[in-house]
């Protein structure tokens, strides 16, 4: 099975398009957890036990794992591997936003995919799709291509034009006309741009759109939803991290926010 319809067989199977963002920031753990030996861990582990009912993906950025050096990659790795254990059906991002030379990426995709096991990673699409390519030719795995991201400060590059056509549409076209030709790669577009949602939906057909910035960074799920979803009511992973793993009932708020955005679909 690709991990494309591993990700699609789950989604129908509890009738959910949630992502949960596994970022368990040091500092925001309760103490329970950081008095413990592994403590990102078991915290992760606890928002998979109040969660996984909801949860069609789990998404970790690497950030939060890199900045606890080896003690956070070994609590990473050991995420991965109860999650693969405890929930195989489960698809799994790695959020590292990755993108070198293509021989810096191919020990990138051995690390991200065959040692740490992930269905997919996030990446960035500079160096175009010749750097890419250690990451594009696994059809097993998914490349999830930044296109039109979440923050503020996107259209710095993302708005200027080629030909008459911002770059996060260039991107779009490209991605999903000339590099996806194994049907293995997403695009990441950003809640808080739902216009561009709307028209990167309209480029890229039925490709998956992962859908970032819902909750603490102020994207609205009903224009996400209407605007990302595609002809068969699918199409998207709508994610949201803090305002879930940091609030007082994860399963009350993860399923919360399924319902929402099945209300739209």
């Amino acid at each position: 099975m690709k991990a494309l319809e591993k990700y699609e067989n789950r989604a129908k199977k509890i009738n959910s398009l949630l992502s949960i963002g596994l970022d368990p920031e040091y500092e925001k753990i309760p103490e329970r957890f950081r008095a413990l030996e592994f403590p990102q861990f078991e915290f992760n582990k606890f928002i998979i036990e109040e969660t996984h009912g909801t949860a069609a993906a789990y998404k970790p950025n690497a950030a939060f794992y890199e900045s606890r050096g080896q003690q956070g990659w070994r609590e990473l790795e050991m995420t991965a591997v109860h999650l693969r254990e405890h929930y195989p059906d489960i698809f799994t991002i790695f959020d590292a936003k990755r993108g070198d030379i293509g021989s810096t990426n191919e020990h990138y995709a051995k690390a991200i995919f065959d040692e740490l096991g992930f269905d997919a990673v996030t990446l960035q699409p500079y160096l175009g799709a010749e750097a890419l390519e250690p990451f594009l030719k696994r059809d097993d795995k998914v490349s999830v291509i930044l296109c039109r991201t979440s923050n503020k400060g996107a259209g710095e590059f993302q708005d200027l034009t080629s030909g008459g056509k911002p770059l996060w549409q260039i991107v779009a076209q490209q991605v999903s006309k000339e590099w996806n030709i194994h049907g293995n790669c997403m695009l990441v577009v950003g809640a808080t741009y739902p216009k561009e949602l709307k028209a990167v939906r309209s480029i890229v057909g039925d490709m998956t759109v992962l859908v970032p910035g819902i909750g603490t960074q102020g994207g609205s799920v009903k224009e996400a939803v209407e605007g990302g979803i595609n002809s068969k009511k699918m199409g998207l992973i709508v994610h949201s991290s803090k305002a879930i793993i940091f609030s007082n009932d994860p399963a009350n708020e993860a399923k919360k926010l399924r319902d929402e955005i099945n209300s739209y679909r």
